[in-house]
Order: structure tokens, then C-alpha cells, then sequence
């Protein structure tokens, strides 16, 4: 049997494939591997028997269950589909795409701005790397955080160098927590972070750094962290990390990442 395939075949086919592909990345990344393939495996079953063997009554069941299944799916991997959508919507792509929609620009004063937030944090973290005190703070982007941020005490107050090298001072109560900034503020210093499981992140890191990419796994923010033993300042953004970065290195990437 032979089957006539257009140009919008190939492109139909290849759609699904590349969904297939981020789907199966989702699903690995959030260890929930073992269900994907569950599910494809029910779905390349139900094609089968209600398309190609034309089975009525089991391919009516299976058609029951897959409608029901999607709500099932919708559900359970419901913290999955909201990081999913949340890290399409902070794509910098999209994000260009709809600056074009926008009338913001970014002006002198925003520049001015942005220095004020970028500077004080770079300065800080230079000085804690000297020092080795440890440090972890997490800038907002566009995903709110404010289930974090409620985590740890509110301090509400102007982003400045000796705050932040005071909140992670060794003696602190809060040095041991993670630092939210938000909207040109520090909102909250002593949060409670969700920990990544990757079992890809090199064994020399500790706990800071697997907090720092948890958090840059499940939002869109940037997570700075300062180690305490060797004084190296890393940076976790969109799931990866980029290590041992000098001060011009992170204010660089602040600067790009940071409207």
C-alpha cells in the first residue's frame, strides 16, 4: 500500500517529532522518564488497533481512556507543564518577539537603573569570593517567586553592598539561606530553596550550588552563588551553570540577562 506525502506531511511529521523531542527532555529532566515512555507506549497501541486493525469496541475503550487520560496527564504532571510554559514564555526569542509589541525600550535612565541593581551585587560578591563567605542570591525575572521569597524573613529594602555582604556574614542568622532580589529590592535573605536532583552536577559542589540550580530549573531567575571553600563565583541560569567567573564575567552576564 502506498501513501502520497506532501510537503505539508514532511512538515506535519517533523512538528511532532521536535514536540516529542522537548516533551522526552522535559520528562527526563524531571525524572518522570519511565512514565513518558508509558505513555507512548499506550499511544502507539491505541493508534494501532483503532487505525490500523479498525478494532470498534476495544478502539472505542481506548478512546475513553485517552480522553480521560489527558486530564489524568494534566494533573500529574502539572508542576512539569507550568515549568514547561513558564520557560517558553522567558525564552529570549519570544521574549525579543514581543518586545517588538511593546513600547518599552531600554533608555539611558533604565541603563542608569539596571547599574544601580548590577554594581552592588557584583561589588558584593567580589569581596565575599576574596573573603570566602559563602553566598546565595537569587535575582527575579519574569516568574514570580514569591513562594520563596514567603520562605525566609522580609527585609523589603535598597539593593547596597553592605547589606548583602552583612546578610551572608558567617555569624548572621541568615547566611545560611538564599537572598531573593525583586523589582530593585532585596525582598527576603534566609529562603529555602528546592534542591536539584541532577545527577550531572560535578560532586566538588555542595549545597548551595544544587539549590542555585533548582531554582534556575523550576524558574526563569539567575542564582549567584559565592562558595565557601574555594571562593569562586558561579552562576546558574535556565538550567546550566557557568563556573569560576571573574567580576567582569558576572556583570556581563547580568547585564544580558537582566532588563
Amino acid at each position: 500500500m502506498f501513501f502520497e506525502i506532501g510537503l505539508k506531511d514532511i512538515i506535519d511529521i517533523l512538528l511532532v517529532a521536535l514536540m516529542l523531542y522537548y516533551i522526552y527532555r522535559l520528562m527526563r529532566e524531571s525524572r518522570s522518564l519511565n512514565a513518558f515512555v508509558g505513555i507512548m507506549i499506550f499511544v502507539m497501541v491505541w493508534l494501532f488497533v483503532s487505525q490500523i486493525l479498525e478494532m470498534r469496541l476495544l478502539g472505542s475503550i481506548l478512546d475513553k481512556l485517552v480522553s480521560v487520560g489527558v486530564i489524568g496527564i494534566i494533573v500529574l504532571f502539572q508542576e512539569e507543564i507550568r515549568k514547561f510554559l513558564y520557560n517558553l514564555g522567558a525564552h529570549q526569542r519570544f521574549r525579543k518577539i514581543s518586545d517588538l509589541f511593546s513600547s518599552r525600550s531600554k533608555t539611558e535612565k533604565n541603563r542608569q537603573e539596571q547599574k544601580q541593581i548590577i554594581i552592588p551585587i557584583v561589588m558584593a560578591c567580589l569581596s565575599m569570593s576574596k573573603g570566602k563567605v559563602g553566598a546565595l542570591i537569587v535575582v527575579e525575572r519574569v516568574s514570580p517567586l514569591d513562594d520563596v521569597f514567603r520562605t525566609g524573613e522580609v527585609i523589603n529594602a535598597d539593593i547596597n553592598q553592605r547589606l548583602i555582604e552583612n546578610i551572608f556574614f558567617k555569624n548572621s542568622p541568615l547566611h545560611d539561606g538564599a537572598m531573593v532580589v525583586s523589582r530593585k529590592h532585596i525582598k527576603a535573605a534566609g529562603c529555602i530553596l528546592p534542591v536539584s536532583h541532577d545527577l550531572d552536577i560535578p560532586k566538588e559542589l555542595g549545597l548551595r550550588h544544587r539549590a542555585a540550580l533548582g531554582i534556575s530549573q523550576e524558574s526563569d531567575a539567575i542564582a549567584i552563588v559565592v562558595s565557601e571553600e574555594t571562593g569562586s563565583i558561579s552562576v546558574a541560569i535556565r538550567g546550566n551553570f557557568q563556573l569560576r567567573l571573574s567580576a567582569e564575567e558576572l556583570e556581563s552576564i547580568l547585564t544580558q540577562n537582566l532588563e
